[in-house]
C-alpha cells in the first residue's frame, strides 16, 4: 500500500515544487514506484517533469471534481518509475466549485482510494496557501513534509501551518503525521543560513530531516529544461541532496 506524502507550506518560494519533483525522481531511481500529483494551479511540478501544461486535458482538476478517475488522469513522465497526475491553470476554479459540495475536504482522498495500492509513494505538490486545495491534500495524506528555507522569515507562518495540520488531524484525518521538516536553500557561507538551521533544530529536533538541501545552480536550472535534477545533472550537489532525502524517507518507512 503506497504512502501518500503532501509537500506543504503556505509560503511561496520555499522549495515545495523543487522538493516534490526531485524527491519523486530520486525515489524513482531508487526503484520505488512513484506517483506525483500536482495540486498547485501554477502547475510547475507538471512542467518540471517535461509535461506540456497546455496540452493537459485530464488532470488533478477533474480528479478533484470526480468527473474523471485518478487512473484516467495518470500520465508517464521523463523520470524513471514516476507517473504524474498533472495540473492545469483551470485548477484555480476548484475552490469556488467545491465550496457547496458535501464533504468537500475529502474529494481527493476518495479519488485516490483505488490507486494507492499501485505505488510505493504518492507525492503531492501543494499550492502556496492553506485553502481548500491544500486541505484536500492534507486530508488525503498519510504524512506531510514541510520545506523551510534557510532565510530571514523562515519560521514566520510556521505556527499557522502547524495549527492547520493539528486541526486537520482533529477534524479530517487523525492519522496525518509530520514526515519531517526539510531545510532548503542552505548556503553554508551565510551566517543567517547557519542560524536558521540551529534555530529549527533546537525547536523541532526530531522532526527535522538530517538531509539539508543546499543552494545549487544546477537545481534551479533543471526545471527550465523540464527535467528533474537526477536527469539533468546526477553528479550535482542538488542531486546528492535529494537522493539522500529519498534514502532517509525509505529508511524511516521500512
Amino acid at each position: 500500500m503506497g504512502k501518500i506524502i503532501a509537500i506543504a507550506n503556505q509560503k511561496g518560494g520555499v522549495g515545495k515544487t523543487t522538493t516534490s519533483v526531485n524527491l519523486a525522481a530520486s525515489l524513482g531511481v531508487l526503484e520505488k514506484k512513484v506517483l506525483l500529483i500536482d495540486v498547485d494551479p501554477q502547475a510547475n511540478a507538471t512542467s518540471g517533469l517535461g509535461i506540456d501544461v497546455d496540452a493537459v486535458e485530464v488532470g488533478s482538476y477533474q480528479v478533484l471534481e470526480h468527473t474523471k478517475s485518478a487512473k484516467e488522469a495518470i500520465v508517464s513522465s521523463n523520470a524513471p518509475n514516476v507517473d504524474v497526475i498533472p495540473a492545469h491553470i483551470d485548477l484555480v476554479a476548484i475552490e469556488i466549485e467545491l465550496v457547496d459540495k458535501e464533504e468537500r475536504e475529502y474529494m481527493l482522498k476518495k479519488a485516490l482510494q483505488d490507486i494507492k495500492i499501485d505505488y510505493d509513494y504518492v507525492i503531492m505538490d501543494c499550492a502556496p496557501s492553506l485553502g481548500l486545495l491544500t486541505l484536500n491534500a492534507l486530508t488525503a495524506a498519510d504524512s506531510v513534509i514541510i520545506p523551510i528555507q534557510c532565510e530571514y522569515f523562515a519560521l514566520e507562518g510556521l505556527g499557522k501551518l502547524l495549527n492547520t495540520v493539528k486541526s486537520v488531524q482533529k477534524i479530517h484525518n487523525e492519522n496525518l503525521d509530520i514526515e519531517g521538516m526539510l531545510l532548503t536553500m542552505f548556503d553554508s557561507r551565510l551566517r543567517l543560513s547557519n542560524q536558521v538551521v540551529e534555530e529549527v533544530q533546537k525547536h523541532f529536533s526530531d522532526m527535522v530531516f538530517d538531509t539539508i538541501i543546499q543552494r545549487n545552480v544546477r537545481l534551479s536550472e533543471a526545471p527550465s529544461y523540464g527535467e528533474s535534477i537526477i536527469n539533468y545533472d546526477v553528479s550535482s550537489r542538488g542531486a546528492a541532496n535529494y537522493l539522500n532525502l529519498a534514502k532517509e524517507i525509505i529508511k524511516k518507512n521500512l
